[in-house]
């Protein structure tokens, strides 16, 4: 079995207090890794300029950041580092595409701590890793019509997934725009393609049918 170090850990959170947390959970877990810490998707980008992580723990509501183009940026700039995902935001909505973008493991800061302990252990191991009751939820919708809405959404480009995250976060079509780096019309036809692909008419079906989607 494949097994990655971890000596240097990069937090990403403007919270302080779940930096002191993840210091504690650690310690129990008998790993002995530097912990770096920034409260922004700038300074996130700043430190890995400095220093080459083992682990980056990201909440993807930070400054600055707020979208799956966060693990493509990430990537660029060391294409073998671990992401793990810890976040207030819902895992049954938020989990799968950041996955799919590239993060290793996804975690609800809802969840009992030893999900985030199990989570940096798989990571270790060179696995990825969703909490059990994700995995339940994905098993659940195989045999329930939701599978049908998640082989909708799963038509949906990379691209087309950052739009429809953006749009049930409430977010308008000139502000995706600006996050996105896109031209206006762009993001109005990315919008038409979503609603067209998932069989919806405005952002209300738009978050009720991603919902479903695990």
């Amino acid at each position: 079995m494949t097994t990655h170090q971890i000596s240097k850990i990069l937090v990403a959170d403007d919270h302080v207090i779940v930096k002191v947390g993840i210091e504690i959970l650690l310690k129990n877990r008998g790993i002995n890794a530097e912990l770096f810490y920034t409260v922004d998707f700038e300074g996130l980008l700043s430190q890995m300029r400095k220093e080459k992580f083992d682990l980056i723990i990201l909440d993807i509501d930070i400054p600055g950041g707020n979208n799956v183009g966060m693990i493509e940026t990430i990537r660029l700039k060391d294409p073998g580092v671990p992401v793990l995902i810890f976040t207030g935001f819902s895992e049954r909505i938020y989990a799968i595409p950041y996955l799919r973008s590239g993060a290793n493991a996804f975690v609800s800061k809802e969840s009992p701590e030893e999900e985030l302990e199990r989570a940096i252990l798989c990571i270790q191991q060179g696995k990825k890793y969703i909490s059990s009751n994700l995995q339940q939820a994905m098993l659940d919708s195989i045999v329930t019509s939701e599978s049908s809405d998640m082989a909708m959404v799963n038509t949906l480009s990379k691209r087309e997934m950052d739009v429809a995250t953006l749009l049930i976060k409430g977010n308008s079509t000139a502000q995706i725009a600006q996050i996105l780096n896109l031209q206006l019309s762009t993001v109005s036809t990315f919008k038409s393609r979503i609603f067209t692909k998932l069989k919806v008419n405005n952002v209300v079906e738009l978050i009720a049918k991603m919902k479903l989607v695990v």
